[in-house]
């Protein structure tokens, strides 16, 4: 990954040449439509409106970014052809020629700016995409197919910023809603697909786009069939209703494996599942005495709490059993081989005992009560992983009750800081973006702290992330993201679970490559 990094932001021209994430294939002669289970619902097609891995996925069928990201999370070109640092506060990129949207217009530098500001007017995003663009400054169109953006500060990463901005037609999203992307109107792109149908929680059908400037899928039509539950996701496969269907029920693993109907396709995520607290100094709403009555000191501020819920969990027992294999005990927020991933920091050791230790001296030596909050059909188990940890709390004294509600009442909820224990998943290309967008202080000015329920803030960590992220040099960046990692982890500001595998299923005939992104492309499936 290192090197990966030292060419995207060593302060020279990077000059990439024409790239497709889809490999060249015959041409088929008949109709081909492709049907794909999703295991997380899609809650909307507007790429602006909520910064989320179903939506995104599903964004990238209709729309491209200026940066690209291939199965193994290196980066590519997407509609910018090549970028380099002009000086150490401004990025020219070069746009590709003859791109056109879905209406047959041109895709121009004018449509790239026009992205750019978007995000930060949908004032009621509950996973806004402003931490991508809050650092630019100013936006100079050179030409229609040259670009300089401009940074306070040297901002190292901004390329790999752009890889999650998808570009909309200013002629058609002058004016949108968010409904209007989600009826159609506005979902105006210029990827592989186009639209035709959405149902929330039920469906999403696309259509070849046979204008597309890269290489052109060989479905014509293709449905996601939202299935958010793993037996019936299983059971569309097994009966021929999909095709293929991606995060696999652990518990149907090895049957798949053992059938020769079906083929799997497996990789170690760039996701981390972990626990959000409420680090607010309020009467937190899911925490009381064993009696019923609400604390009016919220012990989550306390570091000594915090240290004893991460020493009740058994991590091990959590993914060997719970999850069947399928993850793997994390003590990092992101994935071991990412960017800023900290090696140093080490999983944290299964101590029930030392947990009720730290718990008295906390002066909780009976323990508290605290509802756990999870989604249902999001991740791996994940309605059994609140319930296992739940268990361990309840080991240590702490009156654990469960919570699990589906994706699409949950987000908005955790995302206002309703609870005080919640369960989120969170994968990133780099360690400093997830420690930015998760647990930076919240700010609306720089679109710090996004994703930052429990509303953490530390200055000492804050000023590593902007030392790392404001670095060009990718070495000098990385030594700052791996501090930053330690200074929140030791302070225990989440408590990471595990990182998941990703894991797709396919009938015979059909071929995908694993991604580390955990994104499921209905391009990237290929005839065999």
């Amino acid at each position: 990954m290192v090197s990966i990094f030292k060419k995207l932001f060593f302060p020279t021209v990077i000059a990439l040449s024409a790239f497709s994430l889809s490999a060249s294939l015959p041409a088929i002669s008949q109709a081909a439509d492709l049907k794909i289970g999703l295991a997380a619902d899609v809650n909307s097609l507007d790429p602006h409106y909520f910064n989320s891995g179903p939506n995104n996925a599903m964004a990238s069928h209709l729309f491209d970014a200026l940066v690209s990201i291939d199965a193994d999370g290196r980066v590519a070109p997407g509609l910018a052809l090549s970028w380099k640092a002009i000086n150490p506060t401004t990025w020219e990129f070069k746009l590709r020629r003859g791109v056109k949207f879905h209406d047959g217009s041109e895709m121009t530098a004018e449509d790239v700016v026009f992205s750019l500001e978007r995000p930060a007017r949908l004032v009621n995003s509950p996973g806004p995409y402003t931490s991508f663009t809050k650092q630019i400054t100013g936006k100079q169109v050179i030409d229609p197919y040259t670009l300089h953006l401009k940074t306070a500060t040297p901002y190292g990463p901004l390329p790999l910023d752009m890889s999650s901005i998808f570009i909309v037609s200013k002629k058609a999203a002058a004016q949108a809603s968010t409904d209007d992307f989600n009826s159609g109107k506005a979902a105006i792109g210029t990827g592989p697909y186009k639209f035709s149908r959405f149902k929330r929680s039920e469906l999403v059908e696309l259509v070849k786009n046979d204008a597309y400037w890269g290489d052109k899928s060989v479905w014509d039509k293709v449905t996601f069939r939202i299935i958010t539950s793993g037996a019936p996701r299983m059971a569309a496969l097994l009966s021929g209703d999909v095709d293929a269907i991606e995060s696999i029920p652990p518990a149907d693993l090895a049957k798949l494996k053992s059938n020769p109907k079906f083929r799997l396709e497996q990789k170690i995520s760039w996701r981390t599942l972990f626990w959000q607290l409420d680090h607010q100094a309020r009467v937190s709403p899911y925490i009381t005495d064993k009696a019923g009555k609400s604390l009016t000191v919220n012990p989550l501020k306390d570091i000594r709490v915090r240290k004893a819920i991460s020493k009740a969990i058994n991590r091990k027992a959590l993914t060997e059993r719970v999850l069947e294999g399928l993850a793997v005990p994390a003590s990092n927020l992101i994935a071991p081989g990412v960017f800023g991933h900290n090696d140093a920091v080490k999983v944290e050791a299964y101590d029930p005992e030392g947990a009720k230790k730290l718990l008295a001296e906390a002066g909780y030596p009976n323990g508290f009560a605290i509802t756990l909050h999870g989604p249902n059909n999001r991740y791996i188990n994940d309605e059994q992983v609140v319930q296992t940890v739940a268990q361990f709390l309840s080991r240590i004294g702490i009156q654990a009750k469960v919570e699990t509600q589906p994706l699409a009442v949950y987000f908005p909820k955790a995302a206002k800081g309703e609870y005080s224990m919640a369960l989120l998943g969170w994968g990133s290309l780099a360690g400093d973006f997830a420690l930015r967008t998760v647990l930076g202080t919240v700010n609306a000015d720089t679109g710090w702290g996004s994703w930052n329920w429990g509303k953490y803030s530390n200055h000492a960590l804050d000023e590593l992330l902007a030392s790392s992220l404001g670095a060009v040099e990718a070495d000098k960046r990385e030594d700052f993201a791996r501090k930053a990692a330690a200074a929140a982890l030791q302070d225990y500001a989440v408590i990471p679970l595990h990182h998941q595998y990703a894991s797709w299923a396919l009938r015979k005939g059909l071929r995908y490559r694993a991604r580390t992104d955990e994104f499921t492309f209905a391009h990237q499936f290929k005839p065999e």
